[in-house]
């Protein structure tokens, strides 16, 4: 059986993305009261956050391309690369094990993750035009939105408990919710510095989000009882 406890390196990211959404609440209840409000924070931001935006997009539409670029543990990219090379329905092996990893749309299968994440950086990307970097505010929304936007990364977290058009759905709100972080945060707080380090912290969340990806993918293979091309060898 393939455990999340028995993955250390998924365990840690999966700690620190929980601490970092501690954080995020503490500076949600508890703002500090020294504000700085330079003039090209939100324009600075805003731009980093765009850009995480437009290459989420990227990874979403051509996720077979960034599978090869992209491996977080050895011993998952031999299961990538098998996983590229088998036929495939929405870059996910043509078997019925991952039927709650699809969804059907027109005649096409495509990936409920994947379109899910598409999504919800293209909001996020329109959202952070029209926050951080128009002249609309949130004003007493922004605790609300902190809060939403934390309960947003938690069910991303858990998308893979659920099927379907319900998955996709937690995942655009996955990325929503960080966009929801930011822009409240930032109203709160007005620190450069704190929303430098929600950056780096969104970053690791979805990167913490794709190796649990990649722990139910290979999860299901290992566990599977019907060998294929796909599945690894079972060791011992």
């Amino acid at each position: 059986m393939s455990s999340i406890h028995n993955n250390p390196i998924l365990m840690f990211t999966i700690s620190v993305s929980i601490f970092g959404m501690l954080v995020v609440l503490m500076f949600a209840f508890n703002p500090p009261l020294i504000h700085e409000d330079f003039f090209w924070r939100k324009p600075l931001i805003g731009s980093i956050f765009s850009l995480i935006c437009i290459l989420g997009i990227f990874a979403a539409l051509f996720p077979k391309q960034c599978s090869k670029r992209f491996h977080f543990q050895k011993d998952e990219t031999n299961f990538t690369s098998h996983q590229i090379s088998a036929t495939s329905k929405g870059h996910h092996p043509g078997c019925g094990e991952f039927s709650s990893h699809v969804i059907h749309v027109g005649g096409y299968t495509i990936c409920a993750a994947c379109t899910g994440l598409l999504l919800g950086a293209i909001i996020a990307f329109i959202a952070t035009a029209f926050f951080l970097f128009g002249e609309l505010r949130m004003g007493e929304m922004s605790f609300p939105a902190v809060l939403i936007g934390v309960t947003g990364l938690v069910l991303g977290f858990f998308q893979l408990k659920f099927r379907g058009i319900i998955r996709s759905m937690l995942n655009v709100f996955f990325v929503f919710g960080a966009f929801l972080i930011l822009a409240g945060i930032d109203e709160l707080v007005k620190s450069l510095i704190i929303d430098l380090f929600l950056t780096v912290l969104i970053v690791f969340w979805l990167s913490t989000r794709i190796r649990l990806s990649q722990w139910d993918h290979r999860r299901i293979c290992i566990n599977c009882k019907n060998p294929c091309e796909v599945q690894e060898p079972k060791k011992g």
